[in-house]
């Protein structure tokens, strides 16, 4: 079963009593997927670089952000249905959706005719975020992203939540309002109460890109909030573009203690250009529409970025966890 989100307020954090998890643990053998006829990479062999760890993901998830647009599978050009496509050829433990998941002003309306018709298969276990897209609803601010994903988006309350899985806590953030010190002051209460050894947070805008809309500072705060609680990733979206980074600081500095950021804006919507590369920045693909396949294991991670002709179109290093 997917995990289940939790959001705790900073007005009720100190009450709140942390929730036993559940999670399946995927087969204990190598593990391949098929798609469009080419055979995939196996995390027995990518998931921990340690040759005394079981050298295995104890759970696969699969990450995108920016996904529908305001299209069906009937059209060859939509590319949304292609990525749906393989989500549902991976089969992950569960969805992560890095914001604009609904374009262009994400209503209910369009969630229903164009979200819910591919990425919709996978609402019970997908654990989403908003983006900016979202905030443009004639309805409110988040209303159809609130409306459809319902209590999985907003648990508490709130557009931010955290769950757990195996070793991982993982953070889901709502970046549009990053100048809420409600938020802020939930994010550390959350982070003092994590018990597990591995952390992973994702969010909206990243505070590096090297696509159009580049760097965006909003989230440095929240970087450094994480690194100093040792948190190992951090995924984002925005810029429609893959891209990742070497381990780094929130001043952009190249730090073997720091923070790994994955981009992952190829769910469907248009692809932007590359405008100025970043320090750090190990990878960068644009134009090619897929999801990022992570693979997670007690002591580590790694993902490998599956294009929709099935093919893979970047591996990235085995990291462990701090």
């Amino acid at each position: 079963m997917p995990p289940t989100p939790r959001a705790m307020s900073s007005r009720t954090s100190n009450s709140r009593t942390r929730k036993a998890r559940r999670y399946i643990p995927i087969a204990t053998g190598a593990s391949l997927a098929l798609v469009g006829g080419v055979l995939l990479w196996s995390p027995a062999e990518e998931a921990d670089a340690s040759p005394t760890a079981a050298a295995r993901a104890a759970f696969t998830a699969v990450a995108a952000g920016d996904i529908a647009e305001q299209c069906t599978a009937s059209s060859s050009s939509c590319k949304h249905p292609k990525t749906a496509a393989l989500v549902k050829q991976i089969n992950p433990s569960f969805v992560m959706t890095m914001g604009d998941n609904q374009y262009d002003d994400a209503r209910l309306k369009d969630f229903k005719n164009y979200y819910d018709k591919s990425w919709g298969a996978f609402k019970s276990k997908t654990r989403p975020v908003p983006g900016n897209h979202e905030t443009y609803d004639p309805a409110g601010a988040l209303a159809g992203y609130k409306s459809y994903f319902g209590s999985v988006a907003y648990p508490d309350g709130e557009s931010y939540y955290s769950f757990d899985q195996g070793n991982w806590h993982f953070i889901a953030l709502d970046s549009n309002s990053f100048d809420d010190d409600e938020q802020i002051d939930w994010l550390k209460d959350d982070l003092a109460a994590n018990s597990k050894k591995c952390v992973a947070a994702y969010w909206h805008h990243p505070l590096f890109s090297s696509g159009e809309h580049g760097n965006d500072p909003v989230s440095r705060p929240v970087w450094k909030l994480l690194q100093a609680n040792k948190a190992e990733l951090v995924m984002n979206g925005h810029d429609h573009h893959y891209e990742r980074f070497a381990p780094q600081n929130a001043d952009g500095k190249a730090d073997a203690n720091g923070i790994v950021e994955l981009l992952g804006g190829m769910g469907g919507a248009n692809p932007y250009d590359i405008e100025e590369v970043q320090p750090n920045s190990q990878k960068r693909i644009t134009k090619s529409f897929g999801v990022v396949k992570l693979n997670f294991t007690d002591t580590g991670f790694s993902w490998n970025l599956v294009a929709t002709d099935g093919s893979t179109k970047d591996t990235s290093p085995s990291y462990s966890c701090r």
